[in-house]
């Protein structure tokens, strides 16, 4: 049975861009695991709790990883991605949404499971993000947000 995760794209928008530039003044929060490789993702957790469905995953692990409460986020209607990887050889799903963050002011509070964060523009997000598929669902995120009115 496959390892599933569950977690948030988080954006923050700047300040308010004509409707042209609506790409230019978003950011994306990523993380540095403080173990492994040190790699960069989004908040995610590995494990569903019992009772849990997956966004309530998803928001518990935000609030444990980057101290960001359900109540300081907006979710975007409509977008819901899952990624499938191996780790360590076993089968992962990660089930991820799409957040905006409702003042892009709040403090990042790290746990003791990352030792970093960033608020990236697309093409920094993706360097940082070396995996091709998290570079991808990050573009199709971001191509998701300016596709909106």
């Amino acid at each position: 049975m496959a390892v599933r995760a569950c977690g948030l794209i988080i954006y923050r928008r700047l300040q308010p861009a004509a409707p042209s530039k609506v790409a230019d003044n978003i950011e994306y929060l990523l993380l540095q695991t403080s173990y492994g490789t040190h790699h960069w993702t989004p908040p995610k957790g590995g494990h569903v709790d019992p009772g849990e469905d997956d966004l309530q995953t998803a928001l518990r692990e935000t609030r444990e990883e980057a101290g960001l409460q359900a109540t300081q986020l907006t979710l975007v209607d409509g977008y819901k991605k899952e990624l499938h990887y191996p780790v360590n050889g076993k089968p992962k799903t990660v089930v991820y949404w799409l957040a905006e963050m409702k003042d892009c002011n709040t403090e990042i509070k790290l746990s003791e499971e990352h030792q970093a964060f960033q608020w990236l523009k697309l093409e920094d997000a993706c360097k940082f993000a070396e995996y091709e598929d998290m570079q991808a669902m990050l573009k199709d995120a971001h191509q998701f947000l300016c596709s909106r009115k």
